[in-house]
């Protein structure tokens, strides 16, 4: 029986919690949704919603079932798990659903806790930073579903949450513990609820976060502080991954991210030999290309690691989104998932995905509904296996995380070399 419930707010992410704790030494078990069969020997069960983007109260409502899932099968901690970039609009879902998680669980306050320092997320005197740039002024300022108006994590919460903020900075979490708990006992003098903010600027400063608040029901942030958590939480911090071993097979690569580390990742699969089809949405849309014509090209060598992607330019995606911006995502999501399928029905054991939106079509397409976790191929990208299909390995990266050589770590990782 789990001791510990994640619930994360999309697969990615939720996969990126996953690996984390599994390095801290607990069994981990992921599912894409709240699962349809009892959790067998493991110590944390990490449930995946799509409640990033969706309605506020569907985000909410489907959070609390999953917590309440959770409970009833023994969990006594409950994490809920955010993009790192604290992906949300003034409406929410991050407050409301942080809101509602505080009040079931009848805990007084909680933490908020973003940070990811191993990819470049930090969070210094309150505010968040993307790789030393503050949130407000990275890429997100710009993002198409949940633009980031500040970066001071108070002031992102205070639309979209009835509960006041506390921030402990640097040199306050040098403090002795007493001082830290009075601190925070005074700021909660006549509050019902309420949050704190401490400064997570290295995995020192996670340690130190987890060993404070590590005993509280009830915490949410990024994945930068589960490692340190698991290892509290775990029952010996000995646990290593059991499907770690790669598979026979063939593989397929599958890119839709835009995101600058993945057209980085991209252009130094292709520089290096790798084999490459570029999907147009424009050309399918137009009649000039199909997935017919996409699949033969990967099919006609199948024992060579072939590389589908869509990842474009901000500037060609707004040309392509003048056919319609839903259109033209729908169909290169369902696209995606068709390649996928088809790989895996002619045989194909490896799947690499890269982009939140494209890993959660594959999934989805795919079928599967729950995954052991394995190494990580970057922070935050665990190889997993399908939970009953032992000989197939999914790689599932968001848009941002990973290194330059990604694609080719992943198939070494996944290859039965490893």
């Amino acid at each position: 029986m789990p001791t510990l419930g994640c619930v994360a707010d999309d697969f990615t992410g939720a996969s990126d919690a996953a690996s984390f704790l599994a390095k801290g030494g607990m069994s981990v078990l992921l599912t894409n949704g709240v699962p349809e069969h009892e959790p067998r020997e493991t110590e944390a069960v990490v449930i995946a919603l799509k409640s990033r983007t969706q309605e506020k109260e569907a985000a909410v409502s489907d959070s609390l079932a999953a917590l309440k899932w959770l409970e009833a099968r023994g969990a006594k901690q409950f994490y809920i798990k955010y993009c790192s970039t604290f992906d949300s609009t003034p409406q929410g879902n991050i407050g409301p659903i942080a809101d509602a998680a505080m009040e079931y669980l009848g805990t007084r306050y909680t933490v908020l806790c973003p940070g990811l320092p191993a990819n470049g997320r930090t969070v210094s005197q309150g505010r968040l930073y993307v790789n030393g740039v503050p949130l407000d002024e990275s890429h997100m300022k710009n993002h198409p579903l949940t633009p980031m108006w500040d970066s001071r994590i108070a002031e992102l919460m205070r639309p979209q949450s009835r509960y006041g903020c506390m921030e402990l900075h640097k040199d306050e979490l040098a403090l002795p513990d007493a001082e830290i708990y009075e601190k925070i006992k005074k700021f909660g003098e006549g509050r019902e609820h309420f949050y704190v903010i401490p400064d997570h600027e290295t995995d020192e400063d996670g340690e130190r976060i987890a060993g404070l608040f590590g005993g509280l029901a009830l915490l949410t942030g990024g994945s930068g502080i589960l490692e340190p958590l698991a290892k509290i939480a775990s029952k010996d911090g000995r646990y290593a991954p059991s499907h770690v071993h790669g598979t026979d097979g063939r593989a397929i690569l599958l890119a839709g991210s835009c995101s600058k580390a993945t057209l980085g990742q991209i252009k130094h699969f292709i520089e290096n030999g790798g084999r490459s089809y570029k999907v147009d949405p424009v050309a399918m849309l137009e009649g000039r290309d199909n997935i017919e014509n996409i699949w033969k090209f990967a099919a006609a060598e199948p024992d060579v690691p072939t590389l589908i992607y869509s990842s474009d330019t901000s500037d060609n995606v707004k040309e392509a989104q003048t056919f319609g911006q839903e259109a033209v995502a729908s169909l290169l999501e369902n696209t995606m998932a068709e390649l996928a399928k088809r790989a895996l029905n002619a045989g194909y054991r490896r799947i690499i995905v890269a982009g939140g939106e494209t890993s959660g079509a594959v999934t989805r397409g795919l079928g599967f509904s729950a995954f052991h976790i394995g190494h990580s191929v970057a922070p935050g990208v665990p190889v997993m296996t399908p939970y009953g299909v032992p000989d197939v390995r999914l790689v599932l990266k968001s848009g941002n995380f990973g290194q330059e050589d990604f694609f080719e770590r992943a198939l070494r990782m996944t290859g039965k070399e490893e």
